[in-house]
């Protein structure tokens, strides 16, 4: 994986930034192929005289950000000197039972070499996020200062401003590091807060770098994204960055994104290699179902944090309450309301409802998939999501007559959250999220009080306190073997059907940071990628390193994985370490693609270490072209000038035949392409478009479609044109 890294690094180049004919103005990072100093940097753009230097990048980069038109940057983008250039993209963010489930209630009970308790004491966390309310009661004494990317100067508090306020950042810090009426994971663990994403929980590429960068410079000991975009990719520069600063001793853990269940959606920089990608588990809840009198089959609800609790014991009538506005809440009073998602806030719809007297409100989707919902206020009354297609299954029932449903509630526990992004890594075919942690109903710190949330932005800093717990015990461990540790002690987690689930929705499992701590072995790397199967070879090696971390000696062994038809394995044969001593192992996978049957392969190996419980390495092999989207991470918005428009989109492998089509969204008449391309390499594109491409003022359907070895994909949305250049 290493080696590839630097080989991507070294010959991968983003596609030129369209548009030559336009003046618009971009923001790109540039990335050197070796580190320059200031005076060289500004001799390399002193020919581009519309270029403005924005920051220099030392630490999680060798490179630096510009600001100028994309013509001047397509040129600037040619100079031997640069490796990668990308367009900045846009970032969104995305516990006292939790820490009980991760064992974290156990590993305080620990003492480390100074025989004091296992508290995070003496490890500084690094929070990139929306900043840190640090005068909570709860954060006073953990907060060490930071700095805000935003605005530029050394106050990271929480954006204030009505209408744009942020809570993000404080949630996440207090469940690392709470410590008053709350206690987080590692309650005496330092904050160090980057205020890298401003008002509404929005920042840019160059704002999060620039809090990496920072980050590095302070020498943090484990920094923590719980933010993400939507774009499958290791290639993005958050996700090399973060590489980065694994390589400099730094343990980086980040969001695997909350846009599950489908796999391959996963998205940077929950992508990066070196980092610890985290997906969302959930904690003992209490799941209701809905159940439509005379229908077969219950509806699963997903219960949105801030609701009252799903505690109906009869019947009730369902009743549409279309979107959810005051005027639409006509009669129901004691009943089920059914809402489209859309136009309100889910609070907005809530409390319009619980106003008219109803007794529970139900919130469809208006695209396909499951939600998570966070209300903003608590309600009095149960309020829960469903999927489109279960919405449209009661508005059908709700036509024909009036129908009555009943509320079944049930518990579930350690099962994988529906909307935690699962992998694999497009292109490189990684194994991601590495771990799960709790991020169904965490309750932590907000400027003024507490909130549950849910997330895998609230798994993520499970897996941050966890670390720091780690990292006090064994303050030599580097940040690979903190990884190992956890996922090689992490408990695989079984669906419904008690089967578990794929090594690429869940990595190696649930974290247990007590079992990691007391780790007696570590194998690193701690997931194999055995690669795609090419013409030329169909014998893959994989190389791990074993360490015996305890203080007697070990014997090792490799149990059998099952038997599967075209796949042969070959493991080293038994052996014992000393104290201590470490052993580079290498493993052999041989497939016969005549009777090997599927495209993927994936599963845990399984190595005993003495009499301790086997330790589960996720593995992943990847036959034939796989099934990844061939587009994603689209977006429409208005340009820097009046009457332009931009959009970005990113293309995993790139696309034989590319195109925006435009249609009537009522009677889905072809209206026309946006924009079209042939032979586009891979990577993320952004271009501006011209005001003669652009159709009449309007709302439109947007089918974005990529098309490359005989599959074609496409996304649907709805882009809207408010007004033209003069």
């Amino acid at each position: 994986m290493k080696l590839l890294l630097v080989l991507m690094l070294a010959t991968l180049i983003y596609p030129p930034i369209p548009t030559p004919t336009s003046t618009q103005e971009t923001i790109a990072i540039i990335i050197l192929e070796k580190p320059h100093s200031q005076q060289e940097i500004n001799r390399l753009i002193t020919p581009y005289k519309d270029i403005k230097l924005r920051r220099v990048f030392r630490e999680a980069l060798d490179g630096f950000s510009v600001q100028g038109s994309s013509e001047s940057i397509n040129r600037l983008a040619r100079q031997n000197q640069i490796s990668l250039v990308s367009p900045v993209t846009q970032y969104q963010v995305q516990t006292e039972e939790s820490i009980k489930i991760i064992g974290g209630d156990a590993a305080r009970s620990f003492f480390d070499e100074k025989n004091e308790r296992l508290t995070g004491k003496g490890v500084t966390v690094g929070v990139i996020d929306t900043g840190v309310d640090y005068t909570h009661p709860d954060l006073r004494r953990n907060f060490a200062g930071g700095r805000d990317l935003v605005d530029n100067d050394h106050d990271p508090m929480e954006t204030r401003a009505l209408g744009k306020a942020t809570i993000h950042g404080t949630h996440v810090a207090g469940i690392i590091a709470a410590n008053g009426k709350i206690k987080g994971v590692a309650p005496e663990a330092k904050i160090i807060a980057y205020r890298a994403l401003g008002p509404g929980g929005d920042g840019t590429t160059e704002q999060v770098l620039a809090a990496i960068d920072q980050a590095i410079k302070d020498r943090v000991d484990i920094v923590n994204l719980s933010l993400g975009n939507d774009i499958n990719g290791p290639d993005l520069p958050i996700s090399l960055a973060l590489n980065r600063a694994v390589d400099k001793g730094i343990v980086a853990i980040a969001a695997s994104g909350n846009s599950g269940p489908n796999v391959w959606t996963v998205g940077s920089p929950g992508t990066a290699s070196k980092a610890i990608s985290v997906g969302a588990s959930t904690p003992t809840m209490e799941i209701p179902y809905i159940l439509i009198e005379g229908s077969r089959d219950k509806v699963r609800i997903e219960p949105m944090e801030g609701s009252a609790k799903w505690a109906l014991d009869r019947s009730l009538l369902v009743i549409d309450g279309g979107s959810g506005r005051k005027q639409e809440m006509k009669n129901v009073r004691g009943k089920i309301v059914l809402i489209k998602r859309g136009t309100l806030t889910f609070s907005e719809k809530a409390m319009n409802a619980q106003a008219a007297g109803a007794a529970a409100v139900l919130i469809y989707n208006n695209i396909s998939g499951r939600f998570i919902g966070n209300l903003e206020t608590t309600m009095n009354i149960p309020v829960g999501a469903l999927t489109r297609d279960d919405g449209a299954f009661f508005i059908k029932k709700l036509i024909k007559s009036s129908p009555s449903a009943r509320i079944s509630v049930l518990e579930e526990k350690d099962r994988l959250a529906d909307f935690s992004s699962r992998g694999p890594v497009t292109e490189t075919w990684e194994i991601k999220p590495d771990i799960v942690a709790p991020g169904v109903a965490i309750n932590s710190t907000i400027p003024g009080g507490y909130l549950s949330l849910q997330g895998t932005s609230m798994a993520t800093p499970h897996v941050a306190g966890a670390c720091a717990l780690i990292k006090q015990a064994h303050p030599d461990w580097t940040p690979p073997q903190i990884k190992a540790a956890l996922m090689n002690t992490a408990k695989p987690l079984l669906n419904k059907q008690s089967i578990y689930y794929r090594t690429y929705e869940q990595g190696a499992g649930r974290i247990q940071v007590d079992a990691a701590i007391k780790a007696q072995s570590l194998v690193t790397p701690s997931s194999i990628r055995f690669g795609k199967f090419t013409e030329h070879s169909d014998n893959h090696k994989a190389y791990l390193q074993v360490e015996n971390t305890s203080e007697r000696a070990l014997r090792y062994s490799f149990v059998i994985p099952p038997q599967v038809a075209g796949l042969s394995w070959r493991f080293p044969l038994a052996f014992t370490l000393e104290p201590k001593e470490k052993k580079e192992l290498t493993i052999e996978l041989a497939v016969d693609p005549q009777l090997f049957m599927g495209k993927i392969h994936d599963g845990y190996l399984q190595l005993q270490a003495g009499k301790h419980v086997p330790i589960q390495i996720p593995y992943l092999y990847v036959l034939e072209e796989p099934g990844y989207p061939r587009v994603m991470g689209f977006s429409f918005s208005e340009g820097d000038k009046a009457g332009q428009y931009k959009y970005e989109v990113y293309l995993p492998g790139g696309a034989e035949e590319f195109g925006i089509a435009l249609f009537n969204p009522e009677d889905y008449r072809f209206i026309g392409f946006l924009d079209s391309s042939t032979n586009l390499k891979k990577g993320l594109i952004r271009k501006s478009i011209s005001d003669e491409q652009l159709p009449a003022v309007g709302t439109y359907l947007a089918k974005v479609f990529a098309k490359k070895a005989g599959k074609e994909d496409f996304i649907e949305t709805m882009v809207t044109i408010e007004k033209r250049s003069d």
